[in-house]
């Protein structure tokens, strides 16, 4: 058996403190400069120490905030079957999306490869954060642009635990024709690895959705950027209308 660098000892000491109850889900750590003296070790240790459990879902680190304890235990990775297209445009139930950037955009000549849409239209912009909503720790970053006059979508009720296109199908009388569903990866931008708490420039899914009215034209374009082992996309396709052979 390959030996426990210095740095997993010291997440493993702190993750059996933390399931034997010294910090409760939602309770702070004690400083760097604490817990460093405790286990003996540098505060490069103990930061690469609680970087691993903050990997693992356990612990919330922001830049400037003391370590919080989210969970006691590893959550799971969330599968989803998709069978229908509902399905394949839906997220769990057990997620919410947290909005943390709200405004108006027009389609520029940057922005019309993305959207489909004439240039000037008017948009709407919202920056979210989608988290498993028991643990807290977050599973993606949505960027999603409808268009200008359905911007009253997020003051709506219930807002950030439905999803947009169900909001403004029921709302504003537009049905979803067809959509379009791209997949690609891609790496975090620093900016998006600071608010998934993962390291910058690591690997992530990105999922490109497209919804059309009944009229061909777009009126909501989602970018979903997943993190590496902390959601799946599972296909299933059936064959249907199969004779059998003579």
């Amino acid at each position: 058996m390959q030996a426990r660098t210095l740095h997993e000892q010291v997440a493993e000491d702190l993750l059996q403190r933390i399931r034997a109850g010294e910090w409760p889900v939602g309770a702070s750590l004690p400083s760097e400069k604490v817990l460093s003296e405790q286990a003996g070790v540098s505060r490069h240790t103990l930061r690469r120490a609680q970087a691993s459990l903050r990997d693992r879902g356990l612990l919330e680190m922001r830049q400037g905030a003391p370590t919080k304890v989210i969970s006691m235990t590893q959550p799971r990775v969330y599968s989803q079957d998709f069978n229908t297209l509902r399905e394949v445009l839906r997220y769990p139930a057990s997620t919410v999306r947290e909005n943390l950037h709200e405004g108006y955009v027009e389609c520029d000549a940057g922005l019309q490869p993305l959207l489909h849409a004439p240039l000037g239209s008017s948009w709407y912009h919202i920056g979210a954060v989608r988290r498993d909503e028991v643990s807290g720790l977050p599973l993606a970053w949505a960027d999603i642009y409808i268009l200008g006059k359905f911007a009253r979508v997020t003051k709506m009720k219930n807002h950030q635990r439905e999803i947009v296109f169900e909001q403004i199908e029921r709302h504003f009388g537009v049905s979803i024709d067809r959509a379009v569903v791209e997949v690609h990866a891609a790496s975090l931008s620093r900016e998006h690895a600071q608010h998934l708490q993962a390291p910058a420039g690591s690997p992530c899914l990105v999922v490109v959705r497209r919804y059309f009215d009944s009229a061909g034209s777009p009126f909501e374009v989602t970018v979903t950027r997943h993190v590496t082992d902390r959601f799946t996309f599972s296909l299933e396709l059936r064959s249907v209308g199969r004779t059998q052979a003579p």
